[in-house]
């Protein structure tokens, strides 16, 4: 895989994970049980958020070591294979507390990629 390769790796991650946090603004934790599709939407964009982290490559996960990338990837995992065992508090929280970390971190990288 190339740098340029990477760079549309990370703008996915970027672009979905922003998409999550801004589906979840001005809602809360219940709203998740409430609303299906939410959920549904959600779920999807952390599986695309976790698929393009697996792609990306190592020398460019190395620039940006303080992320979790096996976590990323292995909660892509859980939600592609466990898809009936979803906790919905694990997403929300994740999407709350540890997107936001990780859309700076990335715009950080990709403002010096590019």
């Amino acid at each position: 895989m190339s740098r340029h390769d990477d760079v549309i790796r990370l703008r996915h991650m970027r672009d979905h994970a922003a998409e999550a946090i801004a589906m979840t603004r001005r809602k809360k934790r219940t709203d998740l049980d409430k609303d299906r599709m939410l959920e549904l939407a959600l779920v999807r964009l952390m599986e695309i958020v976790g698929e393009a982290a697996g792609r990306v490559t190592p020398e460019t996960r190395a620039q940006l070591p303080n992320l979790p990338w096996s976590d990323i990837v292995a909660m892509r995992n859980r939600l592609i294979h466990g898809y009936d065992s979803v906790d919905p508090d694990i997403l929300w929280t994740t999407i709350k507390d540890d997107l936001p970390y990780l859309l700076k971190a990335i715009d950080r990288l990709l403002s010096e990629m590019e």
